[in-house]
């Protein structure tokens, strides 16, 4: 009995713990970030197609509001700014399809088991017997079960740059997959992976882990 109670016990403690939704990204930064940065001042730099499209102007704002928690400043004069922040993303889906084993475990069903072997007797067909113990009874596999389903990549690359004459500063990749297919809903886990412990060593890629706010 307290075998049967340490299995329900893991079971809920398992179902629980798949309850939380993670985003994980996969980041890679290259830097030649300057120690002696005389200015953190910044624009957005990008072409009139974004400059009118809604959903870029939306993530253009999360990145503003990271850049502003690492202590940059906007600029509205492009000729006062120090740097150049320029970001593209994209999301993209591949089918997949999996087969996996079906597993029977009579020790849920009774005497006869989900697929009627053993004859009438608690968890198997030796019920009676003393040196049996019906809570060890191995588990069957039945046969297998196939399904399909989609999961979505989702990418941003952000790029800093000197105002002046263009030279790159730190140059951020982030792929992230998972069955999410709503790019504004993962946007933000992917802006805040982004600069996750900025700039960081320069090429080395890392994984950010960062769980879905319940608003999401």
């Amino acid at each position: 009995m307290n075998r049967i109670i340490s299995l329900c016990i893991a079971s809920l403690l398992l179902l629980l713990g798949g309850c939380a939704t993670v985003i994980r990204s996969n980041v890679t930064a290259f830097n030649e970030w300057p120690a002696d940065l005389p200015s953190k001042s910044f624009v957005f730099e990008h072409t009139d197609a974004q400059n009118n499209d809604l959903e870029y102007r939306n993530y253009e704002g999360l990145v503003r509001a990271e850049l502003q928690r690492l202590g940059f400043v906007q600029q509205d004069n492009t000729a006062t700014a120090q740097l150049k922040v320029a970001l593209n993303y994209s999301i993209a889906a591949r089918d997949v399809h999996v087969v996996e084993p079906v597993v029977a475990d009579p020790m849920w069903y009774g005497g006869y088991g989900p697929y009627g072997w053993g004859r009438p007797g608690f968890y198997g067909p030796r019920f009676g017997d003393p040196f049996y113990d019906p809570f060890w009874y191995a588990p069957q596999v039945v046969g297998q079960r196939e399904y399909d389903y989609q999961l979505f990549l989702r990418r941003l690359n952000i790029i800093i740059t000197r105002a002046a004459g263009g030279q790159k500063l730190y140059d951020v990749t982030v792929n992230s997959e998972g069955k999410m297919n709503s790019l504004p809903a993962v946007m933000p886990y992917l802006v805040r992976s982004a600069f996750t412990d900025f700039p960081g060593k320069s090429g080395v890629p890392h994984v950010v882990k960062l769980k879905v706010e319940d608003q999401q």
